[in-house]
């Protein structure tokens, strides 16, 4: 209770990336050309899903939630990080840090049962072939996205509630450009255990259950591809895959060495350079990935352009 008698904090400072003048400049630039391109190709893909009947299928409707989420999850995140840039005082009231942490948690989470969800449709694609238009009915495939959604936020409720109720009444600087669990809960005046590991339980429960679902749904395509006779058959199984299994790798990847790794100091500007990965570079991959290397779209696009 001493804690909370002491001065609250209105405020955070973001200290973002800050080198030097000339780096700063080109980093601004990089990520600001990043930024466009990645809200381009997603919004491209929405609308190449929405308009075309030929991608009305599982995989599409599920890539087009997706493309969706990327839209919002980088944006929770990259404009105020491109503002800091130039902002001697890279402010951001607690309130709004607050409201970037939630959103950027929820729809971090989202994006994770979305790409599990992803795998299970290429798992019953593949290895399921004769009862795929049953397991992965128009019906079901809503409520499989439907759940993926309402599933992302409600599972960061909990933990980011917990977070702000704790007394921030010290130091005010975040060495990141968002406002993430790690570096909130280290300006926090007072340790509470329960919410660090109620934090720490929610997040690597996510990452694991939804890392490890998807690595057994290809452990099971695997299998069903190796048994194909034809070499043409075996090429055309994994080609459907190597897309999703592309983003998989990249996503979690870099959020379970953020999130999931021993107690101990960690370097800032390696943290930081990791959540860049999965904060930026990652949504550029998946209009990039599944565009270039699907047939489909492909030819969605030149229909597109025909017209």
């Amino acid at each position: 209770m001493q804690g909370r008698n002491q001065t609250a904090v209105k405020e955070f400072i973001l200290h973002g990336f800050f080198i030097n003048l000339k780096i700063d400049a080109a980093l601004f630039t990089l990520f600001l050309l990043v930024y466009m391109l990645t809200l381009v190709g997603n919004i491209l893909i929405i609308v190449l899903v929405w308009s075309n009947i030929s991608l009305h299928k599982p995989m599409y409707i599920f890539l087009g939630n997706l493309s969706f989420v990327e839209i919002w999850y980088t944006t929770s995140t990259v404009p105020k990080m491109l503002y800091g840039f130039f902002s001697k005082n890279n402010n951001i009231s607690f309130s709004n840090c607050f409201l970037q942490y939630f959103f950027f948690f929820s729809l971090g989470t989202t994006e994770c049962f979305l790409l599990a969800v992803m795998g299970y449709d290429r798992y019953l694609a593949i290895c399921q072939p004769l009862r795929y238009n049953v397991l992965m009915s128009s019906k079901r495939c809503s409520c499989f996205a439907i759940s993926c959604w309402i599933g992302g936020f409600l599972w960061s409720v909990v933990p980011i509630s917990l977070i702000s109720q704790l007394p921030f009444c010290g130091d005010n600087e975040i060495d990141h450009f968002l406002c993430d669990t790690g570096p909130l809960l280290e300006l926090a005046c007072l340790r509470d255990i329960a919410t660090e590991l109620t934090s720490c339980i929610s997040i690597s429960l996510v990452l694991i259950a939804c890392f490890s679902f998807t690595c057994i749904s290809y452990v099971f395509i695997i299998q069903t591809t190796v048994r194909i006779p034809s070499l043409s058959g075996r090429r055309k199984a994994f080609s459907t895959c190597a897309s999703h299994l592309t983003v998989v790798i990249t996503f979690f990847g870099c959020t379970m060495y953020m999130y999931i790794r021993p107690l101990g100091n960690h370097p800032f500007y390696v943290d930081k350079m990791v959540a860049v990965f999965y904060t930026i570079v990652t949504p550029l991959l998946n209009p990039i990935v599944y565009s270039l290397r699907n047939k489909d779209f492909v030819q969605a696009v030149k229909k597109v352009m025909r017209c």
